[in-house]
Order: structure tokens, then sequence, then C-alpha cells
């Protein structure tokens, strides 16, 4: 076989990240839509493409994971939904942050990264001091 084109590689590469880590990123995924809500309101597939480019296309979200993770997180009051036109004149939804979704993403951001952290002490890696840069 000849060698793999640039576009192949980097779709090869996105299988390998997804596959062995969908059950660990199921909470997670629902973190990042908290935190790409941020920016403002958005439908799914804005959500999906920003988390997507954000992560420079190492992160691809499946629509059999985004929506029902956006109806978990309506479920539980982080997000609320309404209808509403997107770019192209269509109908809709649009999911908002809720007060109580940002307060559980402050939470999630700190367990991340006191995770990430630990983790990568287990791992060997250098870290910062938890509190920044220095």
């Amino acid at each position: 076989m000849g060698k793999k084109s640039e576009g192949e590689e980097r779709m090869a590469q996105r299988r390998r990240v997804a596959e062995p880590d969908a059950e660990m990123l199921k909470g997670t995924l629902d973190m990042m839509i908290l935190r790409t809500l941020v920016g403002g309101d958005a439908h799914g597939h804005t959500i999906a493409k920003v988390i997507e480019r954000t992560s420079e296309d190492v992160l691809e979200v499946e629509q059999g994971s985004l929506y029902p993770a956006l109806h978990r997180l309506e479920d539980r009051g982080w997000v609320s939904s309404y209808w509403g036109a997107s770019e192209n004149n269509r109908k809709a939804k649009f999911y908002r942050l809720t007060a109580l979704g940002r307060k559980r993403l402050v939470r999630e951001t700190t367990r991340w990264r006191q995770m990430t952290r630990a983790i990568g002490l287990v791992m060997g890696e250098e870290t910062q001091p938890e509190g920044g840069l220095g």
C-alpha cells in the first residue's frame, strides 16, 4: 500500500485518540459543552465545531454523543434551550448556559485540573504548581 495522505493520517490519528477514551470522555464532553457555552448561546452543530476547532481537530464530537449530552445537561438544569434560526435561516435548537451550569463548570474545571495534575505526577511529568504558571 502507498503512503497515507496528510488528511488520511490526521483522520487515523483522530480515531486512535477518540476510541480508547470514549468512556472516560463522557463527563469530559459535558464539561467541554458547558465551557463552549460560556462564549454565548449556540446550536448543536456549532458546539461540536467549536470543540473540534479548539482541540486542533484532535477531538471529534459525534451527534450520537453530543445530543444525548445536551439533553442530559438540560435535564440537570445546567443548560436551557430555545428554538431560533441558524446562520442559514433554518430552524435550530439553541442552548444557553444557566447560572447552575456556570457553577457546575467552575467545580468541574477545578476537579479536572486536580486530576490532570495528579495523573501527570504519576506519569513522571514536570508539572506547574497547582495555583498557576509559576
